[in-house]
């Protein structure tokens, strides 16, 4: 197979691993540069308040400001569609077109007039993207044997962070109050890479053996999952939909509450996510090296109930629990990467596994957004987001215990979940 791993190195240290994992990177800087400029994005076009209230501080409502995030998040919808596209053309040529489109929407929004075209603009943005950091995902797995899928994998996660710490550092390292346009211009850059990298982006093997052998029958609407495998697929988007409910506006509002509620600095907030750098690669470590030796349901089960205490624990009070939680919630949430990646590519056969891997990030779109929107609501109605963090905490925590319903996948090939294709 595609994933045939070279004696001398292991296959997270191949081309064509290293090279989809840019894209990653690149996926991250585009996603990540929203989160870390809307609440200077919203000060910039809100309205003058006055007042003397911390939330006032952010220039719009906090609901407003949740609406157009979690618009932005339930743009990723549109993920599904586009990463299945990947099963019935191929993975490389879906992979490079939605990289381009991302990027280019993206930089794009830069030049954004008002705040509600700026939320068009990166809303049009977010599926490319979101399908883009999905398919790295399934390339990696196909190139990996089961021996080193998690490891492939939890590259591709560590690049997605990386791109998101590119961000926020370089952020942090202007002076003064950065421009958000010139934050949001740094998609430009992957965007100029790209025909670089396009030369080094190749099929993998299992991926291309089904290409045009797979879709000589008729082919369902972009999405459709055989009935057989359908329970797994939906428990297992149900599972990741639910951590995103916590982690989607733990993440994404970290720079709102942290400059705009707290005072923090932008140079601070950018040193933590400067810090979450090695804290997540450790979570990924952990979660590739548990979910080897424990097994996938397992690792998935004690990093996802350990997320939801942690964002929990980081919206609960001053800087301090805010650095620690944040934190603990990017190791906990790393290693919850690696095992369901892997079962993602291991619960199902090649002729559908970019599709399976589009219904996960839109679960996790769906998740964020309801989180999104909930933390918004409740934060304008008591006057402080530690409810709702409490609130799906505890959520997060029991609905973790579902990965027991799921078939553990350890050690399973790639090879082993192929059969005859639907007619």
């Amino acid at each position: 197979m595609g994933g045939a791993v070279s004696a001398r190195r292991p296959v997270w240290l191949t081309l064509p691993v290293l090279t989809v994992s840019v894209l990653s990177v690149a996926a991250g800087i585009g996603q990540f540069a929203v989160t870390t400029v809307i609440g200077t994005v919203a000060a910039d076009f809100g309205e003058p308040t006055t007042g003397d209230e911390a939330l006032a501080q952010i220039g719009l409502p906090v609901t407003t400001l949740g609406i157009a995030l979690s618009v932005i998040r339930l743009a990723s919808l549109l993920s599904l569609p586009l990463a299945a596209q990947a099963d019935r053309f191929g993975r490389r040529s879906v992979l490079l077109t939605m990289a381009a489109a991302g990027l280019a929407l993206s930089a794009l929004s830069a030049l954004a007039p008002t705040f509600w075209f700026y939320v068009v603009l990166v809303a049009l943005a977010r599926p490319a993207l979101s399908a883009v950091n999905a398919l790295a995902g399934v390339v990696a797995a196909e190139e990996a044997t089961s021996r080193d899928r998690s490891a492939a994998l939890a590259l591709i996660a560590a690049a997605y962070g990386l791109g998101a710490g590119i961000v926020a550092v370089g952020r942090g390292l202007l002076p003064g109050q950065p421009d958000w346009r010139l934050v949001m211009g740094f998609a430009v850059i992957p965007l100029l890479l790209l025909p670089l990298l396009a030369r080094r982006i190749r099929e993998p093997r299992i991926a291309s053996d089904h290409l045009g052998r797979e879709h000589h029958g008729p082919v369902g609407l972009p999405g459709r999952v055989p009935r057989r495998y359908l329970g797994r697929v939906v428990l297992l988007a149900v599972l990741t939909g639910t951590l995103t409910l916590a982690t989607g506006p733990g993440f994404t509002l970290l720079f709102v509450y942290g400059e705009q509620i707290l005072g923090a600095s932008p140079f601070y907030l950018s040193m933590l996510v400067l810090g979450a750098g090695p804290t997540g690669l450790v979570g990924l470590l952990i979660g590739r090296w548990a979910a080897d030796r424990f097994g996938r349901t397992l690792t998935a089960t004690v990093s996802m109930a350990a997320t939801g205490g942690a964002i929990a624990l980081a919206y609960s009070g001053d800087t301090l629990e805010l650095s620690i939680g944040y934190l603990l919630a990017l190791a906990t949430s790393s290693a919850f990467a690696p095992p369901t990646g892997a079962l993602v590519a291991e619960l199902v056969p090649t002729r559908i596994r970019a599709t399976v891997a589009g219904w996960e990030t839109i679960a996790g779109v769906l998740g964020a957004a309801i989180g999104l929107l909930s933390f918004g609501v409740l934060a304008d109605l008591t006057g402080g987001f530690r409810s709702a963090a409490i609130l799906v905490g505890v959520v997060v925590a029991v609905v973790s215990l579902g990965f027991w319903y799921l078939p553990e996948t350890k050690g399973t090939e790639l090879e082993e979940l192929e059969e005859p294709a639907e007619g």
